[in-house]
């Protein structure tokens, strides 16, 4: 019976994604985060969403031209995302995947402040409003660059906006970090360190609710986007057990002893013992 090896797994459907396995920059976000939602809805239809993403932003842009400020432009857009489509966070959001589905989000109007963002990003930039996801320490933002300095949206927080002073105290109270520190992670974020950042969330998720097939996904975009992380591939190896694909488990885990720490090692090895067990079944 022949294993089935990390490079094997497709992800030929996946154009935006495949571009991020390329390192190249010219990804398209709002797409790349529907196919992660197609793992889970495999009919989805991108076009839904796409369309609702395009009414919101002509109904956005139609409104910016006639106010005098760029607060008050993005105050337009929270309006139209927020008061008058429902969107928000919600805790039960964190609790279950569709939480972090775009899809679902929208259709829903809940989401996790990663993927509400995602959407915010997507309407304000077709509408002309040049907005940047901001991977800030526990709660993902967007930022718009005015004239006066940064402004922040909190798309979990109903659109709350906030300046650049308001945004370093609220980071500096949350972690501790210095102002010169809490700059740094204020800075726009790359759709890789997104991306990334959604499949954890969902990595994280499902692993709590022990939906090991859906994990075991989401751990080979993870993996695939960061080959050369030791952790990711262990990852891979140990969920593989989990999800029943005991062949690709032997290969993953058997490269990973090699490099293994000392405390890694036995439970490597006994998640090995426990894939050959499967595979001796299945042969």
């Amino acid at each position: 019976m022949g294993h089935t090896m990390l490079t094997d797994f497709d992800f030929a459907n996946d154009a935006e994604f495949s571009k991020l396995l390329a390192r190249r920059d010219d990804v398209e976000l709002t797409t790349a985060a529907l196919e992660l939602a197609r793992d889970a809805y495999p009919l989805l239809d991108f076009s839904a969403t796409q369309s609702w993403i395009a009414r919101r932003a002509s109904e956005v842009a139609a409104k910016i031209l006639q106010v005098p400020t760029e607060e008050l432009a993005l105050e337009l857009l929270t309006d139209c995302l927020a008061a008058q489509h429902g969107l928000t966070g919600s805790r039960e959001a964190y609790l279950q995947p569709d939480g972090s589905y775009l899809n679902r989000v929208i259709e829903t109007g809940h989401g996790i402040p990663i993927s509400l963002s995602v959407v915010y990003m997507a309407v304000a930039n077709q509408a002309g409003l040049g907005l940047h996801g901001v991977a800030a320490p526990g709660h993902f933002m967007t930022r718009y660059e005015a004239v006066d300095g940064p402004l922040f949206i909190d798309a979990f927080a109903n659109g709350e906006i906030l300046n650049l002073d308001q945004m370093l105290l609220r980071v500096s109270l949350a972690t501790g970090f210095s102002e010169e520190r809490a700059l740094t992670v204020l800075e726009p974020a790359s759709v890789r360190t997104i991306i990334i950042r959604m499949l954890n969330n969902l990595k994280a998720l499902y692993f709590h609710q022990e939906n090991w097939t859906a994990a075991w996904k989401v751990q080979h975009r993870l993996t695939a986007l960061q080959p050369s992380s030791y952790e990711e591939r262990r990852d891979l190896g140990l969920l593989s057990v989990k999800a029943n694909r005991p062949g690709p488990a032997v290969d993953i885990l058997e490269t990973c002893l090699k490099s293994a720490t000392k405390g890694d090692a036995s439970a490597i090895e006994f998640q090995l013992a426990e894939a050959r067990r499967q595979l001796s079944e299945w042969n």
